[in-house]
């Protein structure tokens, strides 16, 4: 299969990069220190959302703003333990792209989002974050400001994602999707094309956009 875009809109945790022990680690610390059952936690859909949609989920409204600042500083301070680390193919896959020609669309706040990326050496031209809009996925909002940001129409664009949550996203702004089974079991993913991760793609850049392809 190959696809052809303008633009390439890449989650971050779980499609680049992956933070998945240090989200155990910051968000379970989290949850002790605001009283809330493991069975409680477990009922919350994670993955994908943004750490407001979660806290309010679990607590009440007075308390949102001071548990989500709390969790972010969790989130932020284990960055420099390992707490992120490059996915399969995220190296050579966007050294192979133009600068102008993707960017980072990630439910994760715009502070910590650059931890991460800085900690492995991503820098996009430009990135999309939980700070930039109201509603994040799966809502529209994230992959069409991103669209915008770039200058490009939606129907031209191909998003990247690992959680369902994304994907949905995706498709509803009117975008070709690609899942990457690194944190979801391929039949689990509702997308155009799904792969195991960006290693099993190539791209191939001309003054008509992007060629993507899968590998073999």
């Amino acid at each position: 299969m190959t696809i052809h875009a303008q633009a390439l809109l890449f989650d971050n945790d779980g499609t680049l990069v992956s933070s998945l022990d240090s989200v155990e680690r910051c968000w379970t610390r989290w949850a002790r220190e605001y009283g809330i059952t493991a069975e409680k936690f477990r009922s919350v859909e994670l993955h994908g959302r943004t750490a407001v949609e979660i806290v309010a989920d679990l607590l009440p409204g007075r308390l949102v703003p001071e548990a989500v600042a709390r969790v972010e500083q969790l989130e932020v301070e284990d960055v420099p333990n390992g707490g992120v680390r490059l996915l399969p193919g995220t190296r050579d896959f966007l050294d192979s792209l133009p600068a102008d020609r993707w960017t980072v669309v990630t439910s994760a706040t715009r502070r910590l989002a650059e931890a991460r990326l800085d900690a492995v050496g991503i820098r996009p031209k430009a990135l999309v974050s939980a700070d930039d809009v109201t509603r994040g996925k799966p809502d529209p909002e994230p992959y069409l400001l991103a669209a915008r940001q770039l200058g490009v129409d939606p129907a031209r664009c191909v998003v990247f994602e690992d959680a369902p949550a994304g994907l949905r996203a995706g498709r509803a702004a009117g975008m070709t999707t690609v899942a990457l089974a690194t944190t979801h079991r391929a039949e689990e993913l509702a997308a155009d094309l799904v792969v195991k991760d960006l290693s099993a793609l190539s791209a191939l850049v001309s003054d008509g956009g992007v060629e993507i392809s899968v590998r073999g």
